[in-house]
C-alpha cells in the first residue's frame, strides 16, 4: 500500500462511510458500532468534516520514516519464511526474530534489529517462535536425583579459593562461617 492517500485507504473510505451514515440519519453510537469503531473516533471525523467538508476525510501520508522494505519485498518475506530456517543456513526448524532479521538481510539487503522484525512480522501474521528451552534429551529422573544428593554435597564443600566460603570486597570481606 502507498503512504500517500488514496480512494482505496480502508481508513478513508471507513470515514466516508461513518459522514454517509451520519447523513442517513444515524447515531454516532450506532455507526461507531457498525464501523467498529470508538464513538469518539465518529465524533471527531464528523466535526471534521463539517469544518473541511468531505475533503477533510481524505487519508494523510503516514508519519515517518518510509520502510526499509518494499512493498514487493514485504510480499516476499512469507515465501522466504516459509522455505524454514535451514534453507537459510540455520541449524533446526524454528525461527527466532534474531534469525529472521539475519535472512532478510542476506536476502533483501536491509538491516533491522531483531526487535522490529518482531513487529514486522506480526504485521504479516507471523507470531515469532522461540526455542525450546529444554532439551528433548532431558531426563527429569537423573536430574532430580542429583538436586538431591549431589548438589547437597557440593553446598557444603568449601570453594576452590583455600576453603574459604567468603565474598571479597575491595576493603574488607565478609564471611558466611563469621559469628
Amino acid at each position: 500500500m502507498s503512504r500517500t492517500s488514496t480512494h482505496h485507504d480502508p481508513r478513508e473510505l471507513r470515514r466516508r462511510r461513518a459522514l454517509a451514515l451520519d447523513t442517513a440519519g444515524w447515531l454516532q453510537a450506532d455507526i461507531a458500532a457498525a464501523l467498529g469503531v470508538s464513538k469518539g473516533s465518529v465524533s471527531k471525523w464528523l466535526a471534521a468534516a463539517r469544518r473541511g467538508g468531505p475533503d477533510a476525510l481524505r487519508a494523510r501520508p503516514i508519519p515517518g520514516r518510509p520502510p526499509r522494505l518494499s512493498d514487493e519485498q514485504r510480499q516476499r518475506l512469507p515465501e522466504l519464511l516459509w522455505e524454514g530456517p535451514q534453507a537459510h543456513g540455520f541449524r533446526g526448524e524454528v525461527w527466532t526474530c534474531a534469525r529472521a532479521a539475519r535472512a532478510i538481510e542476506r536476502q533483501f539487503g536491509v538491516r533491522y534489529h531483531k526487535d522490529h522484525v518482531g513487529r514486522l512480522l506480526k504485521g504479516l501474521g507471523w507470531t515469532p517462535q522461540v526455542p525450546a528451552l529444554r532439551a528433548v534429551q532431558r531426563d527429569e529422573a537423573a536430574i532430580e536425583r542429583w538436586r538431591a544428593e549431589v548438589w547437597p554435597e557440593l553446598k557444603k564443600r568449601p570453594g576452590r579459593s583455600g576453603g574459604r566460603c567468603c565474598s571479597w570486597t575491595s576493603r574488607a570481606s565478609t564471611c558466611c562461617r563469621a559469628a
